[in-house]
């Protein structure tokens, strides 16, 4: 959980330095998801070190899962908005509201009731028919992005957003069906090539639904994305348990931490406030 917990505040801190790389970006011409936006991110240091809090925490978030179940990490990983809104205020004079700082304080809280609750990892290894499932869903992740890309704005936002979710759901699952490191044995794993297609795929369409469109639609569809559908999956498929009578106590945890993040979702990309020119007339 700790580990889990670190994984979280990477993230969160890797999106604040990201906001402010994306919006000094061209927004490029053409219609659909821009695969050039990456490119052109990659130019701005602060992307650069908001993709090194990435990996780090990517390190981090594969440690937890490989030790406590997917529906404990998912939740911890959307908590990372709050780590947002508190570095967004400290680093960018965002004002957050007494709603947001209770939200703040409440997917804290349930993430200590998630915490309790929570046994260990399931036993059960998954099949090769799930390993391949995975794989088809990070494929279903691009067709998501090559329909939603061409979307309104709005609409946009919280297709790309859901299907930015997905991917990185597919990301925790196939972490967990990775279960040998062999060269040979990653190679044949559908499981492998579902980790690299969904999280390539929900970077992408991240940051097209964060660059064009609603924050907070776009941030709001990650999170039921990335949640949701992987706790289901650990628990149905791969034997997430909680502790001995403390079920309730973990469902509760869960729905208040998504709760709480979904109420800061406009802290998907922490705003970036213009710098105040003085006036020459």
């Amino acid at each position: 959980m700790i580990c889990a917990l670190g994984a979280s505040v990477c993230f969160g801190t890797a999106s604040v330095l990201q906001a402010m790389a994306t919006r000094a970006i061209a927004p490029g011409t053409g219609s659909g998801v821009d695969p050039g936006l990456l490119v052109r991110a990659l130019k701005q240091w602060r992307y650069l070190l908001g993709l090194g809090f990435d990996g780090l925490g990517f390190v981090l978030q594969i440690v937890a899962l490989k030790s406590i179940p997917i529906y404990a990490v998912g939740a911890a990983l959307a908590a990372s908005l709050a780590v947002t809104a508190v570095v967004a205020a400290r680093l960018l004079n965002v004002r957050l509201s007494g709603v947001e700082w209770g939200a703040v304080g409440v997917v804290v809280a349930g993430l200590a009731l998630l915490g309790l609750a929570s046994g260990a990892e399931g036993e059960k290894a998954g099949s090769t028919e799930l390993r391949y499932a995975m794989l088809g869903a990070a494929v279903a992740v691009l067709l998501v992005g090559a329909i939603g890309g061409r979307l309104p704005d709005r609409p946009r936002a919280l297709v790309l957003g859901l299907g930015a979710g997905c991917g990185f759901g597919v990301v925790e699952v196939a972490v967990r069906l990775i279960d040998d490191m062999a060269p040979k044995a990653l190679v044949t794993n559908p499981a492998t090539y579902a980790l690299l297609l969904g999280g390539g795929a929900a970077f992408l369409l991240l940051t097209s639904a964060l660059q064009r469109g609603s924050v907070t639609t776009a941030t709001a569809g990650l999170v039921l994305g990335e949640t949701i559908g992987p706790a289901l999956v650990g628990v149905v498929w791969l034997g997430d348990r909680t502790r001995d009578g403390l079920a309730w106590l973990a469902i509760l945890g869960f729905a208040v931490a998504v709760a709480g993040a979904l109420a800061l979702a406009r802290f998907g990309e922490a705003p970036v406030e213009e710098p105040h020119l003085p006036d020459r007339t």
